[in-house]
């Protein structure tokens, strides 16, 4: 499977939607109706404009959507060939084997690292949360995999485990300012497409599938950075995040596709298609990250 980007590679698009100006007024508004709040005299206002955010959220991911729908519908709705498939994007789907890496872990400076990983932390959208808002009313078997995935991510109970704090933790280290301001908003779209997608239900097949890519494809790039942290000489405790990640998403990955996919598949052969569309969705986003981050990067 060939590596393409669509819809504004390279930084370039005739979208209203990747644009600079909507990426971050869709995060700026993603931050603010998901912080826990108090009610107001002005609920009728925020209704109303989280109307109109939401419809323009949906045209967002409907044009992601098109991007993608003719390789996904390629995608075998059998729950052999769809698991098959899905592994396969490991290694051809979009952004994979991206020399960004590479050079981050063997070449890249201090400075350099900073930077990326600043894009990287200001577009976390937060694995934890979207699992916890993609579990729901989903049929048992899955959902008992992303609680357990869900409970990994928070540490088992442990404050120290927790995965968000480790991040936290380097961003301390490193001394970066991961805020919307300063995020290049290809990073800033890729965290609102993962945001839609789990905060609708009619996206929760693609987002299940959106997850799932994540697990699949983020040990590689989890060891070139953290290999890039080591070398600009970080401690074990400082990048624990990401050499956490590259160990730990393997086995994630395995029991995401065991214990998720193939019996969501298996019980509804049409969500194939849906969670193919949602990974590949989020692999072109990474992908067209990694063409900016490059862009900035290499000059």
């Amino acid at each position: 499977m060939a590596t393409r980007f669509h819809l504004g590679a390279g930084g370039t698009s005739a979208s209203q939607f990747l644009t600079d100006s909507f990426q971050r007024g869709l995060a700026h508004w993603n931050r603010e109706r998901l912080s826990a709040s108090f009610p107001d005299a002005d609920w009728q206002k925020r209704l109303e404009r989280d109307t109109r955010m939401l419809r323009l959220e949906g045209g967002f991911v409907e044009e992601l959507r098109a991007a993608v729908q003719a390789e996904a519908a390629a995608a075998p709705t059998d729950a052999d060939g769809f698991i098959a498939w899905f592994e396969e994007l490991k290694n051809g789907g979009p952004g994979q084997g991206d020399a960004l890496f590479p050079w981050l872990a063997d070449t890249a400076t201090r400075d350099e690292i900073r930077w990326f990983f600043e894009q990287e932390a200001a577009g976390e959208a937060g694995f934890d949360d979207l699992v916890a808002l993609t579990q729901v009313k989903l049929p048992t078997g899955p959902k008992l995999e992303l609680a357990r995935n869900y409970w990994d991510e928070m540490g088992r109970g442990n404050a120290k485990g927790m995965h968000g704090p480790m991040l936290d933790t380097l961003v301390e280290t490193l001394e970066v300012d991961p805020v919307i301001e300063n995020t290049v908003w290809e990073s800033l779209a890729l965290a609102n497409a993962m945001t839609a997608m789990a905060t609708s239900r009619r996206y929760a097949w693609h987002s299940v599938g959106a997850l799932g890519v994540i697990e699949l494809t983020a040990p590689g790039r989890s060891a070139c950075v953290a290999q890039g942290l080591r070398r600009i000489g970080l401690s074990d405790r400082e990048r624990r995040y990401f050499d956490l990640h590259a160990v730990l998403d393997v086995k994630h990955s395995e029991d995401w596709n065991r214990e998720a996919l193939r019996p969501l598949v298996e019980e509804d052969p049409r969500r194939a298609t849906a969670i193919a569309e949602g990974a590949l969705i989020r692999l072109n986003c990474g992908a067209r990250c990694f063409d900016r981050y490059r862009a900035e990067l290499w000059g």
